[in-house]
């Protein structure tokens, strides 16, 4: 069915993308918007894609005719929530030589980080630009001369209410099935209203249900195969939608939640080709035969990065989305791999790539060469936005982001892109368990849905991982189970350069809440990853095995990049087998083992604990409270370069669960990166 999906939920300001599912490039598409708040003059071009531009708040109904007849689609608007701000960065605080520098670049998320877009304005030795933006914290880099050499990140924040949160139950009573909204206002916000939203593509009518302040009645009678409600919190911002599904027999799931099994499991990211060694080029069978190390070391899902044909080491730049790398191996000895994979019971997270292409990809090529049935596949920019250095043939340039000129941007305006992404998805995820999706916050939000939908409908266990960054909300509607959480990342980056006290992490655990994560929401807590500098070398050595910790034993998936528990300090660098740290491997494996024995450590919620440090730097030292129905934990990390004595708030057995040692000392308990304690 062509229908283009669930309602879509936006503030003025924002633009958004409506487009037909299971589309077919050779059928004809018409949008038209039937219903419009009475105050707006908002139109859509034609087109079988279309991007709707809300000038004022209320409700809008779009309709898409197509080869299967009219599709109904419901956009809610609500009002916008932005303030004018300026980013400020003074040319003393760069580092780097701005002689004969006129021009800079700023990107954020705010412009998805398209060079071009935006340009600072220049007076004297400063260089601003003044941008609308949300409530909360906010970054931009200032590009010079167009470039990253030199360059510097800023950062403003807007006061204001974070976001609400709400979360929809069902319950039959008698004849009539209640569904029940939960709604939490944001910090610093005031108690949200609740709209209750149907959903176009199902039978089930506004008449057919009576909507109370915080609750849906339907009459069984009235329920079809499938009537899905949606729910939206309303307060001075507006949460993500929240979704329950009600099938024919009255039970209900919420299909916006990722699978169970994730909560539990530990993901280790494989940079597939530097993992052999150095002596030996990986291939699908190397890693293979490596595969009892991941078993003994306990994990539970592997994510490789690109095996995709590729002319580069790191795989992100696609010449061929569906065959494996020539250097890596055959589809056969691909799935050999994921075959011995699974019977370790560990499952395999493939790296999708589908924002882009490399430009040696022969789609590109012919794009640029002019052949016309390529014509729409990429993303096109005036040439006088371009910012690279390349004499691009025509009048125009590719779209891209930061200064990846090697990966243009594929164009979701074209059927054929939306049917070839669709295709490359349907090849891949028979073979693997889930997909990490890299760019993800460049692919429009209404693909991602219907990716979603697809997937579940086949394997609901099938799992989403988002590549989002800075993290964002919107992901989670309907789209993807696990989500970076760069926010706990860059805390653990600031305390472990000594920038920020290690008490910063109840902030970044606060930062979910406040961005309107609802609770079900799955995060990823990492240290390294393929595109970051290594922890070790970024941050003083001696917290690394503190800031481990903290992704091992609070709420969320922790996540390996693989080496960081062998000690390698080159962000891409070679798996160290022979000379690896044998004693952060040991400790990396007791983490591991550890959460799997505890499931306090997998449950939801931390509480702080007092903690007074009788020997040692203060601010070095953080202690919370980890707790099921079975048992109450308590953590202690010293991020510090010496071991710490402290006395915590509350009575604890002095005998660290992690190292499996006596820790208790008659002035308190002895730390020296960490340590895992019941509580009396």
């Amino acid at each position: 069915m062509h229908h283009p999906g669930p309602p879509r939920f936006i503030r003025v300001g924002e633009s958004v993308e409506l487009a037909p599912r299971a589309p077919d490039p050779s059928a004809t598409y018409a949008w038209e918007v039937v219903e419009r708040p009475g105050a707006s003059t908002a139109t859509i071009d034609a087109g079988p894609v279309v991007h709707l531009s809300p000038d004022v708040p209320g409700t809008y109904r779009v309709e898409l005719d197509g080869p299967d007849g009219a599709h109904t689609q419901t956009v809610r608007v609500f009002p916008d929530p932005r303030e004018e701000t300026r980013f400020s960065v003074h040319t003393d605080d760069v580092e780097g030589d701005l002689a004969g520098i006129e021009s800079a670049s700023v990107i954020g998320r705010f412009n998805d980080f398209t060079m071009g877009r935006h340009r600072a304005h220049r007076e004297s030795e400063e260089w601003t630009l003044d941008v609308a933006l949300p409530p909360g914290e906010h970054e931009a880099i200032f590009a010079f001369g167009d470039a990253f050499d030199p360059f510097i990140t800023t950062e403003t924040v807007i006061d204001g209410p974070g976001r609400p949160r709400v979360r929809l139950d069902g319950r039959r009573e008698g004849e009539e099935v209640i569904v029940t909204a939960t709604a939490q206002a944001p910090p610093d916000g005031a108690d949200p209203d609740v709209e209750f939203h149907l959903d176009d593509r199902d039978p089930l009518a506004a008449d057919d249900v009576r909507v109370g302040e915080r609750e849906l009645r339907i009459p069984v009678d009235e329920l079809s195969a499938l009537s899905r409600v949606h729910a939206v919190a309303v307060g001075e911002r507006h949460s993500i939608a929240d979704t329950l599904a009600i099938h024919a027999d009255a039970s209900f799931d919420r299909p916006a939640d990722a699978p169970p099994w994730i909560r539990d499991a530990t993901i280790y990211e494989i940079f597939v080709r530097e993992f052999a060694g150095e002596t030996v080029d990986t291939t699908f069978e190397a890693i293979e035969r490596r595969v009892p190390y991941l078993e003994w070391l306990g994990v539970d899902v592997v994510w490789l990065t690109p095996v995709c044909e590729s002319p580069t080491r790191h795989g992100y730049h696609i010449t061929d989305l569906f065959d494996t790398a020539s250097d890596l191996g055959t589809p056969t000895a691909f799935r050999s791999l994921v075959d011995r994979f699974h019977e370790a019971d560990i499952k395999v997270i493939f790296d999708l790539v589908l924002n882009h292409t490399s430009r040696d990809h022969p789609a590109f090529q012919l794009h640029r060469a002019g052949v016309p049935e390529y014509a729409d596949h990429y993303e096109r920019v005036p040439a006088s936005r371009d910012t690279s250095d390349i004499g691009w043939a025509g009048d125009d340039a590719p779209g891209y982001y930061f200064t990846w000129t090697q990966i243009p941007n594929l164009n979701y305006d074209s059927l054929a892109v939306r049917d070839w992404m669709l295709a490359v998805i349907e090849e891949w995820a028979p073979l693997v368990d889930g997909f990490r999706c890299d760019v993800a916050w460049g692919v429009p939000h209404g693909f991602w849905k219907e990716v979603r939908d697809r997937l579940k409908a086949h394997d609901p266990e099938f799992l989403l991982l988002d590549e989002t960054v800075p993290r964002d909300p919107a992901f989670r509607e309907n789209e993807f189970d696990v989500h970076y959480d760069t926010d706990l990342y860059s805390t653990l980056r600031e305390i472990g350069t000594g920038n920020a006290p290690a008490a910063r992490l109840f902030d970044a655990l606060e930062a979910s809440r406040r961005h309107g994560y609802p609770e079900a929401a799955v995060h990823m807590r990492y240290l390294e990853n393929h595109d970051e500098e290594r922890y070790s070398t970024a941050c003083a050595d001696s917290s690394m095995r503190a800031a481990a910790a903290a992704t091992f034993t609070l709420p969320g998936v922790p996540m390996i990049y693989y080496g960081q528990e062998r000690g390698v300090t080159e962000q891409r660098g070679t798996m160290r087998w022979h000379d690896g740290d044998a004693e952060l491997t040991t400790f990396h494996r007791c983490l591991v083992e550890l959460r799997q024995n505890h499931p306090a450590l997998r449950a939801t919620g931390v509480e702080r604990v007092g903690c007074d440090v009788v020997s040692g730097d203060p601010d070095r030292v953080v202690a919370y409270e980890r707790s099921n129905s079975e048992e109450t934990l308590v953590i202690v990390l010293n991020f510090g370069d010496a071991p710490v004595t402290v006395a915590l708030a509350c009575p604890v057995e002095p005998f660290d669960l992690l190292t499996d040692t006596e820790v208790g000392t008659d002035a308190g308990v002895r730390i020296e990166d960490g340590v895992v304690l019941r509580a009396r």
